[in-house]
């Protein structure tokens, strides 16, 4: 799994290509931790995300707790139809905002 961070004014778009899956998902909560940090609205593109683990999963849950403990916005972009049918099936579709 790669990373890019965009960051524009009060915006941070994080970029994820790849599979996040039990060896790769810890590599995105330090980026997750730093954007809402410095950002209003967190936004992770997903359009090259090809599939997510429960360990993928456990991560954006932690992102999206911190992001709302700090009042902070985390979204979700350009989900594929079979990552979306994982968030769906989990009922991780209800807990994060996906546009």
């Amino acid at each position: 799994m790669e990373i890019t961070m965009l960051m524009t004014g009060e915006n941070t778009e994080l970029v994820i290509t790849g599979r996040m899956d039990t060896i790769t998902s810890s590599k995105l909560l330090p980026f997750l931790t730093e954007a809402i940090q410095s950002s209003e609205t967190v936004t992770l593109n997903f359009a090259e995300v090809k599939y997510v683990s429960s360990a993928g999963l456990r991560v954006l849950l932690q992102g999206q707790k911190i992001a709302q403990s700090a009042s902070k916005s985390l979204k979700l972009e350009n989900v594929s139809p079979d990552v979306m049918e994982i968030f769906e099936v989990t009922g991780f579709s209800a807990i994060l905002t996906i546009v």
